[in-house]
């Protein structure tokens, strides 16, 4: 799991909204203006099925992160985290 849904910069990271460009997902932000300190990105190669490839984008740490729990869910309130 992204670690950035429970930052308090999660609507103006881009290094967030890079992960969601690679989701395919609509953005937090249309102009992220904070840039975190040494994000780490994990990226995750599945196979799926019919032969197709499944990439998961997660930022597992970043010197940046402060604990805002629930963040990302009080900015889409009744949408599902993404994965």
């Amino acid at each position: 799991m992204c670690i950035c849904v429970d930052c308090t910069w999660v609507d103006r990271c881009k290094t967030y909204f890079t992960v969601e460009e690679n989701h395919g997902v609509k953005h937090l932000s249309k102009n992220p203006d904070f840039q975190g300190i040494n994000p780490k990105i994990h990226i995750n190669i599945s196979d799926m099925p019919e032969g197709e490839t499944g990439i998961e984008w997660d930022v597992r740490g970043c010197d940046s992160f402060q604990l805002d729990k629930g963040k990302w869910s009080r900015l889409r309130p009744g949408e599902k985290i993404p994965k």
